[in-house]
């Protein structure tokens, strides 16, 4: 489509493609605050599940982060590799009771400052309106 004097009209707005693009946008930026922290997003989301359900299984763990079960285990044991979380199974074949170590814990407190930086930045009183708006409403939507 195109207007009168040649050029090119706007594309019709989806909210789908506006919500989807403003997502990339927030999580390159939390990326980008998280990895001085050796923490990618999806890190983090698994990190702060692990925090909030004590002696979570990776069963459980998939469910919550939407992968699979065997990416699960690659990621817990990478998370248990740098001292965040721990595996509390007694025995091979014994359910898992995974749980994050007071070095995760203190990573997390980290993590959320870092989170908190990047929502000023894009949602406070500093960021473009528009994005102040739809920052409003997210949180509007999910405290009510």
């Amino acid at each position: 489509m195109s207007f009168d004097n040649g050029r090119p009209a706007p594309p019709v707005t989806s909210t789908s493609i506006v919500v989807l693009t403003l997502a990339r946008r927030i999580e390159t930026e939390l990326n980008a605050a998280l990895a001085p922290l050796d923490l990618t997003v999806s890190r983090l989301g698994l990190l702060g599940h692990i925090a909030a359900v004590p002696g979570v299984s990776f069963s459980d763990l998939a469910r919550m982060s939407g992968i699979t079960v065997q990416s699960v285990h690659a990621a817990v044991k990478a998370l248990a590799a740098a001292g965040l979380v721990r595996d509390n199974t007694a025995r091979a074949g014994t359910a898992s009771a995974i749980e994050v170590t007071d070095e995760g814990a203190r990573l997390l407190e980290r993590a959320q400052a870092a989170v908190a930086e990047v929502d000023e930045r894009m949602f406070g009183p500093a960021a473009d309106p528009i994005q102040r708006q739809v920052g409003d409403a997210v949180r509007a939507a999910f405290t009510a």
